[in-house]
C-alpha cells in the first residue's frame, strides 16, 4: 500500500470518528501538517461515489453524511420525551378509572377545572381519545384510553390497574386521601350504630 492510500485511510478514519464537519487545517493537525489532504478527500470522493454514504464538502468543512436518494429511508418521527404534570397525570388516572368520561366529570373529581392543554397532551400521547357525546343537556363529549396506553403501561386490560390496596402499598396515596377515607369510614360506621340503635328502640 502506497503512502497515499495510507494517508486516504488516515484521513476516512479522521473523519469519520469526528462530530463535526472538519476544515482541511483541522484534519491535518491528525494526519500532518504536510500531508497532501485535499488529494485524499479527492480519492475519498471516487472511492465513495455511488455508495450508501458520501463524503461531502460543506464551505470550507468536510464530513460524510447518508447518500442524499437515501435519506428518505432514515427519516423517523423524532419521540419527545414529555414529563406529564400533576394536573396530566390526575386527569390520565380520573379518565383511566372512570371511561368514558366527560371534562366536566373530570373536574368534580379533581375538584378543579383542568386546562384545554391537560387532555391535549394526553390525547397527542396517545393515551386517550374521545369516545363519543353523554346522551344528556349539552351532549357534552367523553374521553377513554386507548390500547396505547395499556401498551406503555404494561396493562393487558383496565382490569390490570391497581385496585385501592395495591395504592395504599405502594405509597401513591396522597396522605389528605387517606385521610378523607378515614372519615368518609367513620361516617358509615356511626351511621350503622345509628340505624342498630333505631332497630333496637
Amino acid at each position: 500500500m502506497n503512502p497515499q492510500d495510507e494517508l486516504t485511510r488516515a484521513v476516512e478514519a479522521v473523519l469519520f470518528a469526528s462530530e463535526h464537519p472538519m476544515t482541511v487545517d483541522e484534519i491535518k493537525a491528525h494526519v500532518g501538517a504536510e500531508a497532501d489532504v485535499r488529494g485524499a478527500l479527492a480519492d475519498l470522493g471516487e472511492i465513495y461515489a455511488g455508495r450508501g454514504i458520501e463524503i461531502v464538502r460543506r464551505g470550507d468543512r468536510w464530513h460524510f453524511q447518508t447518500a442524499a436518494d437515501l435519506a428518505h429511508l432514515l427519516r423517523r418521527d423524532r419521540e419527545e420525551s414529555r414529563k406529564l404534570s400533576r394536573a396530566g397525570i390526575e386527569t390520565l388516572a380520573i379518565i383511566a378509572y372512570h371511561e368514558p368520561v366527560t371534562r366536566a366529570e373530570i373536574e368534580a373529581i379533581r375538584g378543579v377545572q383542568i386546562s384545554k392543554g391537560t387532555i391535549d397532551v394526553l390525547m397527542e400521547a396517545g393515551w386517550v381519545r374521545p369516545a363519543g357525546r353523554r346522551e344528556v343537556p349539552g351532549r357534552p363529549l367523553t374521553y377513554a384510553t386507548t390500547a396505547g396506553f395499556l401498551t406503555h403501561f404494561g396493562l393487558a386490560s383496565r382490569r390490570d390497574l391497581p385496585g385501592m390496596d395495591d395504592l395504599k402499598a405502594a405509597g401513591l396515596l396522597d396522605p389528605v386521601d387517606l385521610a378523607f377515607e378515614g372519615l368518609e369510614d367513620s361516617g358509615d360506621s356511626a351511621d350503622a350504630e345509628v340505624e342498630t340503635a333505631g332497630q333496637e328502640d
